[in-house]
């Protein structure tokens, strides 16, 4: 009978465990892994296209998380999407000719935007906007390209 309850009690605390663990990751998971202060300065982008970039998805310079975005928003004038980012003060140094883009993390990932640094000697501040940017790739698209133009050799 004591060897009973000592197998109860273990199975119920491996449990807990399990279930505090399944906790833990979906409220990690949902957050992007993105930690960035309360002292942060905002930049804008317009893409054409923005794919299924979502808010607080990372941007990232060469790996490394060093903001998100705040919103995204639609330009009834020019009909592309203005992305709001937030990066954190401590990467105050960006240059003003940096680009923008849209990219996945994996072959089917999430979004993310990646920064790449030019070479200017002004850096990036609160309300600049980057010009240059890269859309996002829309994998149906470039399949749909890809079919409907292999179609086209073939008939001819």
């Amino acid at each position: 009978m004591r060897a009973n309850y000592k197998v109860e009690l273990s199975s119920g605390i491996f449990l807990m465990m399990g279930i505090a663990a399944l906790f833990w990751l979906a409220t990690e998971a949902t957050d992007y892994g993105v930690r960035i202060g309360s002292d942060t300065y905002s930049v804008t982008a317009k893409f054409t296209n923005v794919g299924n970039l979502k808010l607080r998805a990372p941007v990232k310079i060469g790996g490394v998380a060093v903001g998100l975005v705040k919103y995204i928003e639609l330009d009834p004038v020019t009909f592309e999407a203005v992305v709001e980012i937030w990066i954190d003060r401590q990467f105050s140094d960006i240059p003003t000719d940096s680009s923008a883009s849209i990219l996945t993390s994996g072959i089917l990932g999430d979004r993310y935007i990646g920064l790449e640094p030019g070479g200017a000697m002004d850096a990036l501040s609160d309300g600049d906007q980057i010009l240059l940017t890269q859309s996002a790739v829309i994998l149906e698209s470039l399949i749909s390209k890809y079919l409907f133009n292999s179609s086209k050799e073939t008939s001819e």
